[in-house]
This record gives structure tokens, sequence and C-alpha cells, in this order.
């Protein structure tokens, strides 16, 4: 039978179409015969469908990225962790974690560098547009691009570990509802976006939030040697970066919408609605941490109460230094 009239059946056993990727699917040739090895498909190669029909065969193979569900058990596992974590920490005492943290946050500070350096170049050298980028251009830099990405795919899996020190330090009001949506979201939108867009218009997004970690990451490292504390002042304009952030990256994708390209619509669609529900969030974190806790702190000088250089005032810590120490937000 000639290849031009050739026809196959991509079998899934059951199993609903993509993101479920299947990996051993099973060909038939046009007579029914099922297709049991390579030197079968000789004939019908140019029909046989890929496994992952809709998904993007420039990540086929990768760690974690064949298939959904390790993503979402490591997902389930860590809110898990969140759940019965405080509580096996309950009435043990807190771990100091010093070095750890320092190793941690250092580790995460170069490879967010490494992340943010990688993909500028890449896309300032490979021409890449602004406004709109397909997830098809000069294959080199889109290579190089999906390269960095599953890095920043699987940052977000090592990120969970900002949890667990919270856990074992017994800092359990910084695992507030944004933290844990934060982190869990993450893990998994990118694994979607490494199947399907992993490449194009998905990089803003990943440079941006690089940039924001490699800031974050080494206040964070220098806030875990005691020597320093005293000379980081920047904390509160971590928040104010990743506001920034979301808002371009938002605007940005909005750019995509208004002039496309063909970067898939629907991506661009979620995208501004989840950086609304992360301005939405971080906003509000912004104002419970510290602008309610400035006018606090006026109200306490108006009223007498001094406060003094080291943060203390009758042997309390300031209203601005539990600011201070009170949240993290990553």
């Amino acid at each position: 039978m000639s290849r031009n009239v050739c026809f196959c059946l991509l079998m899934h056993r059951g199993l609903p179409h993509p993101p479920y990727i299947i990996q051993e699917p099973q060909y038939f040739t046009p007579e029914g015969d099922i297709m049991e090895g390579r030197a079968d498909w000789g004939p019908y190669l140019s029909c046989v469908v890929p496994p992952a029909v809709d998904a993007d065969q420039r990540v086929r193979g990768w760690l974690l990225l064949d298939n959904y569900p390790p993503t979402f058990a490591l997902t389930v596992m860590y809110l898990v962790i969140v759940w019965m974590g405080p509580k096996y920490m309950k009435h043990r005492q807190p771990y100091s974690c010093r070095g750890l943290l320092v190793l941690y946050n250092l580790g995460l500070t170069l490879l967010s560098f490494y992340m943010f350096y990688e993909l500028v170049t890449a896309v300032w050298h490979g021409g890449y547009n602004f406004y709109c980028q397909d997830i098809h251009s000069a294959q080199e830099v889109d290579n190089k691009i999906i390269n960095v990405l599953w890095w920043y795919y699987f940052s977000k899996l090592i990120e969970f570990m900002d949890t667990f020190f919270f856990i074992l330090r017994k800092n359990n009001h910084q695992i507030t509802f944004l933290h844990i949506y934060h982190h869990a979201s993450m893990l998994n939108i990118w694994w979607f976006v490494m199947n399907w867009v992993p490449c194009g218009h998905s990089y803003f997004g990943a440079s941006l939030n690089s940039f924001v970690h490699v800031v974050m990451y080494s206040y964070y490292g220098l806030s875990a040697i005691p020597a320093m504390r005293p000379y980081l002042w920047w904390k509160r304009y971590i928040t104010q970066l990743q506001l920034v952030q979301f808002f371009l990256t938002m605007s940005q994708t909005m750019c995509a919408v208004v002039w496309p390209c063909g970067f898939p619509m629907g991506w661009l669609y979620f995208q501004i609605s989840y950086m609304v529900t992360l301005i939405f969030l971080f906003s509000n974190f912004y104002v419970q941490t510290y602008k309610k806790h400035s006018v606090s702190l006026k109200k306490e000088h108006q009223n007498g109460s001094p406060v003094s250089p080291n943060g203390h005032a009758n042997g309390t810590p300031s209203l601005e230094h539990a600011a201070h120490k009170k949240l993290r937000v990553d």
C-alpha cells in the first residue's frame, strides 16, 4: 500500500487525550494489525501520530516532563508536609538550619542569576520580538530558551524547601495562603508551559522572576548571618519589586493579545488571569505587613512612646522591627 494513502490510529488505552502523555502507544496498520516493533513502522512512518500529539515534541524524554502525575504527586506531597509538618514540630525544639539556609539561598541566588543571564542574552542575540514571539523561530535560540526554562520549572520544585525550612524552624506564621498558593501553583503551571509553550513569549515572566529571585534569595541568604542583619534595609522593597514584576508581565502578555503572532491565545489569557491573582494577594500582603504597621508606628510616636535605635521600646520590640520579621513572601 502506498505511503501516500496509508492511515493509522493511535489507541489511548481508555485514557483521555493529552495532557496525559502515553509512553507506549499502540499503532495499527491499515489492515488492523498491531505494529509490534520499529521494523514494522517503516511503510507507515509518515502517518504515525506521536504519543503527545498536542504537546511540544522538543521536550520529550526530559526529566519529569513526559507525564503529569509525578509533578502532581510532588505537589500533593508538598501539601501533606505543609499540613503535617507543624503538627510534628509542635512539641519539638526548632532547628536553627543557619548553615543550610546560607548554602540554600546562595545556591538559588546563583541559579536565578544563571537563568536570568541566559534568558536575556539568548533573547537579545536571537532577535526575539518584545511584543509577541511565537514558539517556533530560530531553532538554536528556541532550544536554548527551552533548556533554561526547564531549569526554571525545576527550580520551582527546589523552592518547596522554603516552606520546609519554615516548618523546621517553627516559623509557622510565615506559611500563609499566599505562600502555599504561589509555591504549589507555579510548579504545576510550568509543567504545562514546558509541554505546550516552552519558548517564545513564555520567556519574559521567567526572566523577570529570575531577576527578582536574585535580589530576594541574596537578601535571605545574608539575613541568615546574624552579623549582616543590621545592614539589611531593603526587605520591604522586595515586595514592591515583585508587584512591579507582575504588572510588567501582565502588560507584556497583553501586548501579545493586541498584536498576535501565533502564540496560543489561551495561554495568554491564562497568564493575565494568574497575574491578577498574584497582584491582589501580594498587594494585600504589602498593605497588611507594611502600611498598617507604619500607621501604628506613627501612633506610637504621637503617644510619646519612644523607640530606641535598637528597635525596642521599654524592652518590647518595636512594630517596625516586628513588621521586618513578620512574613516572608516568595
